[in-house]
C-alpha cells in the first residue's frame, strides 16, 4: 500500500449522503440563527471585552473585535459555500476529507474536536463560576472539594460543571429538534440581557473613559500594550469569541433545505454577535476606566454595580448563567456530530458512527460529554485555553484554502451550490491569510500544545485509522 496515495484518497460525496441521509431534517434557518448566536454569544461577551481592554488595547479593545469578526467574516463565507454544496455530518473533517484526502480531513476534524470538547470545559467551568458566585451572598455554597478542579483550592471535582454538561446532553439526546425548540428561547432571553446592558450603561458613559482611544505602545508583563502591537494581540485573544459559526456547519446534515439554510444560519449569526460584541466592548470600557478590569473575572457586572446599577447586574449575571448554557447545548450537538462522522468512516470504533432507534447519534454523544465531564470537572484547564483557538484556526485555513479546490467540482460530483463565496478568487486567499495571521499572533505555548494535540492525531490515524477506514474495506 503506498502511504501518500493512501493519505490522499478522497471519499465520494455520494456515499456521505446516502450515510447521512438516516439523520433527521428539522432544523431551519431560525434554528440554525439561534444556535449560532447561542454557542457564540456565550460567556466570552461577559468576560473576554474588559479583560482585553485591561491587558492590550484600553479603550479600542472595539477595534480588535472588529478586526477579529473580519476576518472569522472572510471564512465564514468559505464556510456557508462548502456547507450549501456539501451539507454532511462532521462539517470540516467531511468536506476535506472530500476535496483533498483522508489524512487532511482526519487532521482538520481532530484539531476542530480540540475546540468542540476543550470549549465545552471552559464553558461549563465559566457557568460553575459565576453560578456559584450568585448564590453565595444567600448562604449557598458548595464543599470545596465538589466546587473546584482537582489541586485547584483543594478541589477534587467541579460539580456544578458536571451537571451543566450532563444536563446538556440529556436534551441534546431528545433529538435536535426539542434541543433548538430550547436553545431558541433561552437565546432570546440572552441577547435581551445584552440589550439590557447596553441601553442601561449608555446612561453613564463618560467620554473620558475613551481617551487616548489609542493608548501609546509599551511592553508590559502581559505582553503588547497600546497601539496596533496591542489591537493585534487584542485579536488574537478575542478571536475565540467568534469561533461558534462553525458548530452550526456542523449540523448540516440535519437542515431542512440546506442549500438555502445554511448560509442564512452561518452568515446570519455571526453578524448578529459581532454586533453584539462591539456594542457590549464600547459600552463597558466608556462606564468605568478599562484599568479597573485586570484580573476581574465579571467585568459587566463589577461594570454596573460601580455605576450604582446593582439589581440590574444581578439580572444580567443570572440570565449570562442561562446564556453559558445555550453554548453549552450548541457545542454538544457540534462534537456530538462530529465524533459520529468519525465513527461514520471508521477513523474511530465504529460503534461512535452508529444511528439508535431514533436516528440519532446517541454513542458519539454520550462519548464526547463524558470526555468534556472528565476535562472540565477533574482536570485544571487553563493553561489550554488558546488551543481552542488554534486548532479551530487550523479547520479554517484548510477550509479556506479548500474553496480552491471545490469550484472545479461543482456541478460534477458535487452539487451547486446556491450560495458561492464572492469576490473568488480573492477572497479564500484573504481568508486563508487573515486566519494564519491570527494563529501567528497566539502565544507559543498554546501552539506547543496544539503540536502535541497534532502528533496525538497522527499516531491515531497510522495505528487505528488508517486500518479501519471505510474506504479500506471497500477495497
Amino acid at each position: 500500500m503506498n502511504l501518500w496515495k493512501t493519505m490522499n484518497r478522497k471519499e465520494d460525496p455520494s456515499i456521505y449522503q446516502q450515510k447521512d441521509g438516516q439523520l433527521v431534517r428539522t432544523l431551519k434557518v431560525r434554528d440554525f440563527l439561534a444556535l449560532g448566536v447561542g454557542t457564540i454569544v456565550s460567556t466570552s461577551i461577559f468576560t473576554l471585552p474588559g479583560e482585553v481592554a485591561a491587558l492590550h488595547t484600553g479603550p479600542a479593545v472595539a477595534i480588535s473585535c472588529l478586526l477579529a469578526a473580519i476576518v472569522a467574516g472572510l471564512v465564514a463565507f468559505a464556510y456557508a459555500e462548502m456547507a450549501a454544496a456539501m451539507p454532511f455530518a462532521g462539517s470540516v473533517y467531511s468536506w476535506i476529507n472530500v476535496i483533498f484526502g483522508e489524512f487532511w480531513g482526519w487532521i482538520s476534524g481532530w484539531a476542530l474536536l480540540a475546540e468542540y470538547l476543550i470549549g465545552m470545559a471552559f464553558i461549563s467551568s465559566g457557568l460553575s463560576a459565576n453560578l456559584r458566585a450568585l448564590v453565595t451572598p444567600l448562604g449557598w455554597k458548595l464543599p470545596t472539594a465538589l466546587a473546584n478542579p482537582l489541586g485547584v483550592k483543594g478541589g477534587i471535582f467541579d460539580l456544578v460543571a458536571l451537571v451543566a454538561i450532563l444536563l446538556s446532553a440529556i436534551l441534546v439526546s431528545f433529538g435536535v429538534s426539542k434541543a433548538s425548540k430550547v436553545e431558541n428561547a433561552l437565546v432570546v432571553v440572552k441577547v435581551m440581557a445584552i440589550l439590557l446592558f447596553v441601553f442601561v450603561g449608555l446612561t453613564v458613559v463618560r467620554k473620558a473613559n475613551f481617551m487616548p482611544f489609542i493608548p501609546h505602545y509599551r511592553m508590559t508583563a502581559h505582553g503588547p500594550f497600546g497601539g496596533w502591537q496591542g489591537i493585534y494581540a487584542g485579536v488574537s485573544m478575542i478571536y475565540i469569541s467568534f469561533l461558534g459559526f462553525d458548530a452550526i456547519a456542523s449540523n448540516s446534515a440535519e437542515a431542512v433545505n440546506p442549500q438555502k439554510t445554511m448560509p442564512r444560519g452561518i452568515i446570519g449569526s455571526l453578524l448578529i454577535a459581532v454586533g453584539l460584541f462591539i456594542a457590549v466592548s464600547l459600552v463597558l470600557v466608556g462606564m468605568v476606566p478599562y484599568q479597573k478590569y485586570l484580573n476581574s473575572a465579571e467585568p459587566v457586572g463589577y461594570a454596573l454595580r460601580q455605576t450604582g446599577h446593582t439589581t440590574i447586574a444581578l439580572i444580567v449575571q443570572s440570565i449570562a448563567i442561562l446564556g453559558m448554557f445555550t453554548a453549552l447545548i450548541g457545542l454538544c450537538m457540534a462534537s456530538s456530530r462530529l465524533v459520529y462522522s468519525f465513527g461514520r468512516d471508521g477513523m474511530l470504533p465504529k460503534k461512535l458512527g452508529k444511528l439508535n432507534k431514533d436516528h440519532r447519534p446517541a454513542n458519539s454523544l454520550w462519548a464526547v460529554s463524558l470526555v468534556a465531564i472528565i476535562i472540565s470537572a477533574f482536570i485544571p484547564f487553563s493553561f489550554l485555553t488558546q488551543l481552542v483557538s488554534a486548532g479551530t484556526l487550523i479547520a479554517f485555513m484548510f477550509v479556506s484554502i479548500g474553496i480552491y479546490k471545490l469550484r472545479p467540482r461543482e456541478g460534477q460530483d458535487i452539487a451547486e451550490p446556491s450560495f458561492k463565496m464572492p469576490f473568488y478568487p480573492v477572497l479564500p486567499f484573504l481568508a486563508f491569510s487573515g486566519s494564519l495571521v491570527v494563529f501567528l499572533g497566539l502565544d507559543n505555548e498554546a501552539k506547543q500544545y496544539m503540536l502535541i494535540w497534532t502528533v496525538v492525531g497522527i499516531l491515531i490515524y497510522y495505528l487505528y485509522g488508517i486500518h479501519h477506514s471505510t474506504i479500506t474495506a471497500r477495497k
